[in-house]
């Protein structure tokens, strides 16, 4: 079936059959009353009267400029993603207020297409923009999803906004992206028929998701949960069609990518349980100076907000930053254990490759590296796990560490049998060593990629496409 999302809650001695309770009622009533701006236009003048405080939330995102190279953070990322795009350019993220300019310049998307190439699909637009639900509806989703990444880059006028999250003019909240419609509808869970606190999840979680383009049908943005939406099940799917991203140039396995699922690890936590939400911790509400109350919608990390986010549950801040640590630092060893142990399995299998072996003898151990990353992936592109579900979390890793030995001990008897006593394995302590091991010139992408945009982006697109760059 689908992702479990409906919770059996217990309260003084009775049993309540909902979605998802409500921890105060304060903070229902602060769900009901988001109000927001309705326009994608720069100049959208009306909203920002009619809804200042939100609007002026909205724009402090573009005060959250940090972010950090998540290649040079951790290069052994780049081994486990090579000759994907991924292996390029990878960096945590930031203010909603980035989010076209980021994706527009970052290597990942590269340059336009030269003759006879695909290039990457325009779908890669549409969690990032406003401007994709009109795109889709003016080309249909299949004509959208079809177009190459660069040929509407024109046609992209504004981030994250208003009608990403609300009904034209109200403060409603709405889904409209198709991809999200189409899977709350595999799961018998329409938008309209959830009670108010799973909407609000649901809107961030139209994005803040996992995904993948399907091919057959002009790379549209699919959801992968037609079994459910655990990491067990989205895997289960994926074998079951046969789906792989790319093929490893080392090792030959079909590889499966995770896409920030914050969505599916927080329906399973113990927040979800207790109806804290994704607007419950980071867009609390606050007070303007005249004392009205209002939700923020400078999108944020929950700690600064304590007050409002996280003492209706929790009583000392300093016992939370404590145990956020310890599951951050328990996560972030299982993991870099989990990278080491697949770098060796891909090089291990290219020897393997190199001196003769066959496909019958190589699938099994294939097989676990392909799911032993895939859990990783789909535990460390999870902006925030530790604070989201670390229980499921350190369960993933600690599965991608056995299944990881898994493969190396099948292909240990492998190597055994074809005589090769020895595997190089590279330098791969920096980003740039790392880079150098799978054949990968930096400088020349950036090269490229900066010709790019100053011919094309700088003078044909949106100012929005250079925000902060």
């Amino acid at each position: 079936m689908g992702a479990q999302v409906n919770i059996d809650v217990r309260t003084k001695g009775y049993k309540v059959k909902t979605y998802f309770k409500t921890v105060t009622l304060l903070k229902l009533i602060c769900l009901f009353v988001i109000t927001t701006c309705t326009s994608v236009a720069a100049s959208d003048t009306s909203n920002q009267q009619k809804y200042p405080n939100q609007y002026q939330s909205w724009q402090a995102t573009s005060e959250q400029v940090e972010r950090e190279d998540m290649l040079a953070n951790y290069p052994a990322s780049i081994i486990l993603w090579a000759g994907s795009s991924y292996a390029k350019e990878y960096h945590s993220p930031r203010g909603h207020h980035f989010a076209v300019a980021d994706v527009t310049h970052t290597l990942r998307t590269g340059t336009p297409p030269k003759a006879g190439e695909n290039g990457l699909s325009a779908s890669c637009w549409t969690c990032k923009t406003p401007d994709a639900p009109r795109l889709i509806e003016q080309l249909g989703f299949e004509g959208y999803s079809a177009k190459n990444f660069t040929d509407l880059g024109k046609e992209i006028q504004s981030v994250v906004y208003c009608s990403d999250c609300h009904e034209s003019g109200t403060h409603k909240l709405a889904l409209p992206r198709p991809h999200a419609q189409d899977a709350m509808a595999k799961i018998h869970l329409p938008f309209d028929k959830q009670d108010i606190n799973m909407q609000g999840a649901q809107v961030c979680g139209q994005c803040h998701v996992t995904y993948y383009f399907r091919p057959e049908k002009s790379n549209v943005v699919n959801i992968p949960w037609i079994f459910g939406n655990t990491a067990d099940d989205i895997e289960k799917y994926y074998d079951t069609r046969r789906f792989f991203e790319w093929i490893h140039p080392l090792s030959k396995t079909p590889i499966l990518k995770a896409r920030h699922p914050e969505f599916e690890h927080w329906s399973r936590s113990k927040h979800a349980e207790v109806g804290v939400t994704c607007i419950t911790c980071h867009m609390p509400t606050q007070q303007d100076a005249k004392g009205v109350e209002f939700t923020s919608h400078k999108v944020d990390k929950a700690l600064p907000h304590f007050d409002s986010s996280c003492s209706g549950c929790h009583s000392s801040k300093t016992k939370i930053e404590t145990k956020l640590a310890a599951n951050k630092l328990t996560i972030e060893t299982k993991a870099r254990e989990v990278e080491a142990l697949l770098v060796k399995a891909h090089y291990e299998a290219k020897a393997a490759w190199d001196a003769g072996a066959k496909w019958e003898n190589m699938n099994e151990p294939i097989i676990a590296i392909r799911h032993s990353q895939w859990r990783w992936d789909f535990a460390m592109s999870s902006h925030g796990l530790y604070a989201h579900n670390p229980q499921e979390g350190k369960q993933l890793l600690d599965k991608a560490i056995e299944q990881a030995n898994e493969a190396r001990h099948l292909l240990a008897g492998i190597l055994k049998q074809l005589n090769v006593t020895q595997v190089s394995y590279p330098d791969i302590s920096t980003k740039e060593k790392a880079h150098q091991a799978i054949g990968l010139v930096e400088t020349d992408l950036i090269k490229e990629k900066q010709k790019f945009i100053q011919n094309d982006v700088k003078k044909h697109w949106q100012p929005v496409s250079q925000y902060g760059y």
